[in-house]
């Protein structure tokens, strides 16, 4: 199967500005959607997540799911927050599917240790640090959806 694919490129200058900009995303995402965020450890993923938690009109605090794997909050839509890079070959038990394809937004820290597992179609996000508090938001987005949804939000 051949997915398009297509590559954005989003500068940050700050903290709030890499929330904004995934608060602004969150609002056109849905259902089963699935975002594979990678990223040095402090370079903002779950500052990424915490703004899409808002974007969902989640209140509570979104924290790191570092040592429980996923963590589930309740919005607009669910947000499934994974961090699996503790993760080993057990993930098959962790009945990842029901999260991919089911009624939320998944969001999955250091997502390339499963990469074998996750939709072929999906946003792939790698947060890069910069100078001071920048970062560089690289974005590859799989399928037309995600491709609309990134003309619509980067243009």
């Amino acid at each position: 199967m051949n997915i398009e694919s297509k590559n954005y490129l989003f500068p940050s200058n700050s903290p709030e500005q890499t929330q904004q900009f995934a608060e602004r995303l969150a609002k056109l995402l849905g259902p089963g959607d699935v975002i594979a965020l990678e990223g040095d450890l402090g370079a903002g993923k779950t500052t990424f997540t915490q703004g899409l938690a808002k974007g969902l009109g989640i209140k509570t605090v979104v924290n790191s799911p570092t040592f429980t794997i996923i963590k589930e909050y309740q919005g607009t839509l669910p947000l499934y927050h994974m961090d699996v890079y503790r993760v080993e070959d057990e993930f098959e038990e962790l009945g990842f599917d029901e999260y991919f394809y089911g009624e939320g937004i998944t969001v999955v820290e250091w997502a390339s240790m499963i990469r074998s597992v996750l939709p072929p179609v999906l946003l792939e996000i790698y947060i890069k640090r910069a100078e001071g508090d920048s970062r560089e938001i690289q974005i590859a987005a799989y399928g037309n959806h995600f491709i609309s949804v990134c003309e619509e939000l980067i243009g």
